[in-house]
């Protein structure tokens, strides 16, 4: 998090600044622009936290059907092989996205390891925000089994897409195909696909500059890359409008009436 001292500047900065401005700031952050280190830290975490929030408090009964989930690899302050011994909180990152294939909403992000654990928080969060039973889709990843297994026990439909490649020795493996595995339930052949959730982790390398694999503009602090995510996430939820729905994600799925504006992001820290 940002030392105390950081704080105070950030906040001097940020309250000389009109909603306008602060909206103009917010604008250029959702759209993968740089922006100036002293001009944004202090909005970025306290507009990410704020939305992070609001979204874990009102994505809930949702009318999704079909949900995808994946995971995206990042970094912070520097990768795993470069991290300082005993350092906590940097290296990989791990984002897990779940996304409503009808409605293009995400209801939910958790960020942590790529492992049971972190899986099992995962799937945790998404099951209680889904009104009824839902048909569920992850790649191969074993870890999302048991969780679902778990958590959801039989009131699911879950299917695993296994991708397989071409392995001979090759830097680069050759993709080849994919199986549908019914895990649990009676899952639709004909959803079982992990393409929306795929485009959105697209979406987030090509909003969130953080995300680049190749850039300067890793996140250094977690706290900070988990509130960039958050602001993320509530853009595209709310703000963004899905090409092929003509509308926001969130106002597909009937949690809202209207597009919101970046100025309506900043009255949620009211």
């Amino acid at each position: 998090m940002l030392d105390r001292l950081s704080i105070m500047k950030y906040n001097r900065i940020m309250n000389r600044k009109s909603d306008q401005e602060r909206a103009k700031i917010l604008q250029l952050l959702v759209e993968g622009n740089s922006v100036s280190k002293d001009t944004v830290m202090s909005l970025l975490v306290e507009v990410g936290a704020a939305c992070a929030t609001y979204q874990r408090e009102h994505l809930i009964n949702l009318p999704c059907k079909a949900v995808q989930v994946d995971e995206i690899y990042s970094f912070v302050y520097a990768r795993e092989k470069n991290t300082p011994e005993g350092m906590k909180n940097v290296g990989t990152v791990w984002t897990w996205v779940a996304i409503c294939a009808d409605t293009k909403l995400v209801p939910c992000w958790t960020v942590g390891g790529r492992d049971a654990e972190t899986a099992h928080d995962f799937i945790a969060d998404l099951a209680p925000r889904m009104a009824g039973r839902i048909q569920l889709t992850s790649d191969g990843f074993k870890s999302y089994k048991d969780a679902v297994d778990d958590v959801f026990g039989a009131d699911v439909d879950y299917a695993m897409l296994v991708k397989m490649y071409d392995d001979e020795g090759k830097k680069r493996q050759k993709y080849i195909g994919a199986t549908k595995d019914r895990r649990i339930g009676s899952p639709d052949p004909a959803k079982v696909s992990t393409s929306f959730v795929e485009r959105q982790n697209l979406t987030m390398r090509m909003s969130i500059r953080r995300f680049g694999r190749k850039t300067n503009a890793f996140s250094k602090k977690l706290y900070n890359h988990e509130c960039a995510i958050g602001l993320h996430f509530m853009y595209y939820n709310y703000c963004r409008i899905h090409k092929t729905l003509r509308i926001t994600p969130a106002m597909a799925a009937g949690i809202t009436d209207r597009i919101w504006s970046l100025e309506d992001l900043l009255k949620i820290l009211n």
